[in-house]
């Protein structure tokens, strides 16, 4: 849905105060001793931290004050509902098994979305101050050589792409097989990075990100940032991947529809 200028920066202006406000939560605890972390399951490991609650806390407590009509829906505390037809979608830390590890390649995840979707969106990297940001306007990164224009790369064939997913096992065996028949295909094939892949598709450095699994707040902000860069970003079937679950992100529509011919074999 058409949304008026005004309303985009109003949401473009709270998005990045919110984000603001999650960075030092998160600093705060990266690469420090002791750091607590928590097994959210019994079945497997799905961690949680101190930095990763305390960051989720702040954007919505901003939230509260700035657009309190708003819904939120974030990874740490149940959802707010909202009368505005508008939602904040919210990851605190994308890649807490980076984050617990000291890798830099975790980020702070934010999306707007009404019913069609996400409006606008940021990936933040605070560890190494990059924020890659997209919306109706287009797609940027603010970051230590000062704001970059994003645009995806133009790569034609399988054969010449570089392909990102988190983890080598993917998902369950029918989609590991999936994702090991298109990765057969490609040039390079790379492993680890979470919501950082996607923003280094949109910055034209990979080509492809292919994963299973995922989760409203794991996709919403990579989504907005890699579609205002002019990428693709679907499902498996090529419908849409607002939802998370099988989601492959690309440079663009000749990728796409080559990597999904074999994902859907």
């Amino acid at each position: 849905m058409p949304h008026d200028a005004g309303l985009i920066q109003e949401l473009m202006e709270t998005a990045h105060a919110a984000v603001d406000i999650a960075r030092p939560e998160t600093l705060r605890y990266f690469r420090k001793p002791g750091l607590m972390t928590a097994n959210k399951t019994t079945d497997g490991f799905d961690p949680v931290t101190e930095g990763d609650r305390a960051a989720e806390r702040a954007m919505r407590e901003l939230l509260a004050r700035k657009r309190p009509d708003d819904a939120v829906l974030g990874e740490e505390f149940p959802p707010v509902s909202g009368t505005s037809g508008l939602t904040w979608i919210l990851d605190p830390i994308d890649g807490t098994r980076a984050y617990m590890s000291g890798a830099p390649s975790w980020g702070i995840l934010l999306a707007v979305a009404d019913e069609d979707g996400p409006i606008l969106g940021i990936v933040d990297q605070p560890y190494i101050g990059e924020r890659f940001v997209g919306g109706p306007d287009g797609a940027w990164l603010d970051g230590p050589a000062g704001r970059i224009a994003l645009e995806t790369r133009d790569t034609s064939d399988l054969s010449e792409a570089i392909l990102f997913t988190t983890y080598p096992e993917v998902g369950t065996e029918e989609e590991s097989a999936a994702f090991w028949r298109l990765a057969a295909r490609v040039k390079l094939t790379r492993y680890g990075l979470d919501c950082y892949a996607y923003a280094l598709l949109a910055a034209g450095q990979i080509d492809l990100v292919v994963e299973a699994g995922l989760q409203t707040y794991d996709i919403q902000g990579p989504m907005a940032v890699v579609r205002a860069a002019g990428g693709i970003v679907t499902d498996w079937q090529g419908g849409d991947a607002s939802n998370g679950g099988r989601v492959i992100a690309a440079a663009n529509r000749a990728l796409h529809e080559q990597a999904l011919a074999l994902l859907a074999t």
